[in-house]
């Protein structure tokens, strides 16, 4: 089982021109909008405001995959890190086509991509088939109805109590003898967006606290 799993991660570097390398101990994750994405135009633009929609009231509670239809359309879900603040982590590059990537000096990798018009993908107002039908893009091998339910935390505010976004994931271990590896998704169905997150480490014993670390610097931020 552990090297089925090993080999549906490795399967991630064929969904594209890039793909998640376990071998190397390196993370890239393909955009995956699909069709091919018309080119980025950077343009300044007035803020939308859907009618009836109450942002901070889907911030002050937890988003579980069933709640997506609580989002506003339009608006990305995005992801904030300081990981570089904890010992042993540092910035390979930031922001660089929707992607953050840090390195741990014991091996791991993380990228962290955020991708917007995934509207071909989207399953309207169900974001597990949504995410199912991401990580099936991103690699057809994928037994997506084996993928399990992982969160992360929801909303910046420190002061206030925290909440938890659910998101889907894909595990291999390093017992069958590749390396360790995590990889969370979620396709946010009513902004047609999605949030991707990749960990790899040469092992178990270095994936966990590197996982420990990630879950509490990585924050998932809700459209404000």
């Amino acid at each position: 089982m552990a090297n089925n799993v090993r080999r549906r991660l490795a399967g991630l570097v064929a969904g594209g021109a890039a793909g998640v390398l376990l071998a190397g101990c390196t993370v890239n994750v393909p955009d995956p909008a699909a069709p091919k994405p018309s080119p980025s135009v950077s343009t300044l633009a007035t803020p939308t405001i859907t009618p009836g929609h109450d942002a901070a009231a889907v911030a002050a509670k937890d988003l579980p995959l069933a709640a997506g239809g609580t989002l506003a359309p339009g608006e990305p879900v995005t992801v904030s890190t300081r990981l570089e603040e904890v010992p042993g982590w540092s910035v390979v590059h930031s922001a660089l086509q929707g992607e953050t990537r840090h390195k741990k000096t014991d091996g791991c990798i993380l990228a962290v991509r955020v991708s917007v018009n995934q509207g071909p993908l989207v399953v309207a107002g169900d974001d597990v088939a949504s995410t199912k039908a991401l990580f099936d893009y991103l690699n057809a091998g994928v037994a997506v109805d084996s993928l399990k339910p992982a969160s992360l935390r929801w909303g910046e505010d420190s002061d206030k109590p925290q909440h938890s976004v659910e998101f889907l994931s894909l595990e291999s271990s390093s017992a069958s003898g590749g390396q360790s590896a995590v990889v969370l998704a979620r396709l946010f169905s009513a902004p047609a967006s999605s949030v991707y997150v990749s960990l790899a480490c040469p092992d178990d014993k270095t994936l966990a606290p590197a996982r420990a670390e990630i879950m509490a610097q990585l924050v998932v931020v809700p459209p404000s």
